[in-house]
């Protein structure tokens, strides 16, 4: 296929609209459902990358959930406590343990699920049985893998009655070391960024602590790789081999801070044991799950307890989940990396980002205040 028509660009008056080879080569994808539109392929092309380049820094089958050309979260392959599978709406599925990719799936769809509604999903590996299935019934736009297995592609065919966006890239593809955009109607051309994020990236340790366990040392993986693929100025909280909280394309550091460790508060809370025991009525699909919960946790209590609220939502009420409950839980949370995709210009950031169980950070320094930042940080 030489070039693929769009129904529209970024907006609906902007056609006509199509992706295709500058050098008029086949394109490296094959659509083998539905019609992806502009804003799909941005997706699907950054979180291709975001899942390759996840998996080649870690040996992990990994995935990511992509929403308006950001991730929402990333995660690799490893299996779920009972706990986290419950946290992840997960719990149910059969054979999840076996399934790497599907487990790398739950995290990544579980951690951020408000915004994950209509994602885009991108796997690193061949898209197996379980993992399709998980797909299939959760609100989503599409996904791109290299591959599907024969089952897996005619479960997910039947998504959304046939019009599920399903794209095919071939692995293999190595894209020119020149990309060009233009913005009104002038090119910019850049070399590709190549740069590669791994292990050795972490070598340079710069606080009194020089303790950098490799569970630890994979989660900064995690952090950097989401950030290579998320809007500029931006934040990301990880553990556990996921991307816990995205604080994306925000003009002040601190503000990306404060956002991706409210987005890590609100993860780690859904863990607890009063939101894991909320008794949904049978008839609450699993959005409204969402939104309900997100209300438990971040609004007053009485917006979801108070007689006449609750009786929408539950088949008994819940108890109150104080503010303080809140804070005493946070507080035992530790072991959580962080990565900046830019320096901390204030320690400021140090300090937000411990509330939310921060131990290690990964940043490029340059800041004439890094003393501070350090200083900060040896503190802790």
């Amino acid at each position: 296929m030489k070039e693929f028509e769009l129904k529209y660009g970024c907006n609906p008056n902007q056609k006509p609209s199509k992706i295709y080879m500058s050098d008029g080569s086949d394109l490296p994808i094959e659509i083998l459902s539905g019609r992806p539109g502009y804003i799909n392929f941005l997706d699907a092309f950054n979180s291709y990358q975001l899942v390759k380049e996840l998996k080649e820094a870690t040996g992990l089958p990994s995935v990511t959930s992509f929403k308006h050309v950001s991730p929402t979260s990333a995660a690799v392959g490893i299996p779920l406590s009972e706990k986290l599978k419950k946290a992840c709406f997960a719990d149910d599925i059969e054979g999840l343990d076996d399934s790497p990719l599907a487990c790398a799936y739950a995290r990544a769809r579980g951690t951020d699920r408000m915004c994950s509604f209509g994602d885009w999903v991108a796997l690193s590996d061949v898209c197996d049985v379980t993992t399709a299935k998980m797909i299939k019934r959760e609100v989503s736009d599409g996904i791109i893998a290299p591959g599907y297995e024969p089952e897996a592609l005619a479960i997910l065919k039947e998504k959304r009655k046939g019009t599920y966006n399903i794209v095919k890239i071939d692995p293999n593809y190595i894209p020119e070391a020149t990309e060009r955009k233009q913005v009104f109607g002038i090119t910019f051309e850049q070399g590709r960024n190549n740069f590669k994020i791994n292990k050795e990236l972490l070598g340079n340790i710069v606080t009194k602590n020089k303790n950098l366990p490799d569970g630890a040392a994979r989660d900064l993986i995690v952090a950097l790789i989401t950030l290579k693929y998320t809007q500029s100025n931006s934040v990301c909280y990880a553990i556990d081999g996921q991307a816990i909280g995205v604080g994306a394309g925000q003009q002040s550091r601190i503000h990306c801070t404060r956002l991706a460790g409210t987005k890590a508060d609100t993860w780690f809370l859904r863990q607890h044991d009063k939101v894991l025991s909320l008794s949904f009525l049978p008839t609450i699909g699993r959005p409204d799950r969402d939104n309900v919960i997100d209300g438990y946790i971040n609004q007053n209590e009485e917006d979801v307890t108070a007689d006449g609220i609750w009786q929408k939502y539950f088949s008994k009420q819940p108890e109150p989940f104080t503010k303080a409950e809140q804070r005493e839980y946070l507080d035992s949370i530790d072991g959580v990396s962080l990565g900046s995709d830019a320096f901390f210009p204030f320690f400021d950031n140090i300090e937000r980002a411990k509330r939310s169980g921060v131990k290690y950070i990964a940043e490029p320094g340059g800041s004439i205040r890094d003393d501070l930042v350090i200083d900060c940080c040896d503190k802790y």
